[in-house]
């Protein structure tokens, strides 16, 4: 019985441990196919990509590393991608036209990435553009939230809101044009969506002392009235690209798209910016912070990767570099309002600092 027990085990052990042998072996050759990855991949803003992409194509050409991969994803979307764990399947880096939120980083967390080097990168203003053949135009963030929003105070005067009632910019004010409102905008995945209902929406509806009031007696009605865009048509959601919403002004004259301030930069040809509460966009005006809708931008870096996929210390120093960033450096060329030299020497000196152990 001793003998016969013996010989079934080994006919049922051992190809069993023969098949969990081979399994561990193709589990192994498959992870080591996948730690052979030799390029940084990075996801996220629309407004950073052109500032990405052009930093990683200089990489590729005068490193000695390859040409990194760069992808839009928007800021939200990204931080999602991001937010998905560790390991050489995962991107590496996102960027974003905002600041990573609280519900981000816990999701971060419970997922692995709890170490997160968070780089300012320098600053961009929002700009509302428009056919370069149309008249100069000015609007303040109060028209733009009479105009966009999807309950507004009653037009009669009191305290209370309706559906938005205005079709025209003159229904708003006499001194508009009689021009229906259309306005190309990004989606909610957007920071630049995110800071618009921020600095333009909430700025607008906070002129108005009875919903001003509600930021403190009922927030969430508050909220709901200051960030809620139409759906109607007269806000067109066109996007992650904001290259296609200026193709649509140029097919349509009298539209108004929402983009960074990079590509009014690159389109200038093309297309004109609105003045913000009297306010244009320049390079000064958002660096001094007297243009009333300027942001910062960021990366935001997987520490736990860097030393595994090579050249990612690197591409971020490069980033940083007074060849990208300093006076004249070829960023500033695509519409990146850099930060000061201080600034940028201290975001340096964060990349070149340990990080934990790495798991991958």
């Amino acid at each position: 019985m001793a003998l016969y027990a013996t010989l079934v085990c080994q006919k049922i052990i051992m190809p069993l441990f023969l098949i969990i042998v081979t399994a561990i072996g193709m589990s192994l050759a498959s992870l080591q196919s996948h730690a052979s990855r030799e390029h940084i991949r990075i996801v996220g803003s629309s407004t950073v990509y052109p500032f990405t992409t052009t930093v990683a194509e200089r990489f590729g050409r005068i490193s000695q590393f390859r040409t990194p991969v760069v992808e839009i994803t928007g800021s939200g979307s990204g931080l999602l991608l991001f937010c998905s764990g560790l390991g050489i399947r995962t991107i590496d880096m996102t960027s974003a036209s905002r600041p990573i939120k609280a519900s981000e980083v816990e999701l971060c967390q419970g997922n692995g990435v709890d170490d997160i080097l968070a780089l300012n990168i320098g600053h961009d203003g929002i700009v509302v553009a428009h056919h370069i053949q149309q008249p100069a135009l000015s609007l303040s963030r109060n028209v733009f939230y009479l105009a966009l929003a999807k309950r507004v105070p009653n037009p009669d005067g009191s305290a209370s809101v309706v559906d938005n009632p205005y079709q025209y910019w003159r229904d708003i004010h006499p001194a508009l044009p009689q021009v229906a409102i259309e306005v190309l905008g990004p989606p909610p995945t957007s920071g630049t969506r995110d800071a618009w209902v921020e600095l333009v929406m909430e700025g607008g509806c906070q002129q108005f002392d009875f919903i001003r009031q509600l930021q403190s007696t009922d927030p969430a009605r508050y909220q709901a009235l200051c960030h809620t865009m139409r759906e109607d048509g007269a806000f067109i959601e066109a996007g992650e690209n904001d290259n296609v919403i200026v193709q649509q002004l140029l097919a349509n004259p009298h539209a108004l798209g929402i983009f960074g301030f990079g590509f009014l930069q690159q389109n200038r040809d093309k297309v004109r910016s609105v003045a913000i509460d009297g306010v244009l966009p320049t390079f000064n005006t958002i660096a001094d912070g007297s243009y009333p809708i300027t942001r910062s931008l960021f990366l935001y870096v997987k520490r736990a990767h860097i030393g595994v996929i090579p050249g990612i210390e690197a591409f971020l120093e490069a980033y940083l570099s007074d060849a990208a960033m300093g006076q004249g450096g070829y960023l500033a060329e695509r519409g990146l309002v850099p930060m000061l030299d201080e600034a940028r020497a201290n975001e340096i000196k964060r990349i070149r600092q340990p990080n934990k152990a790495s798991a991958l």
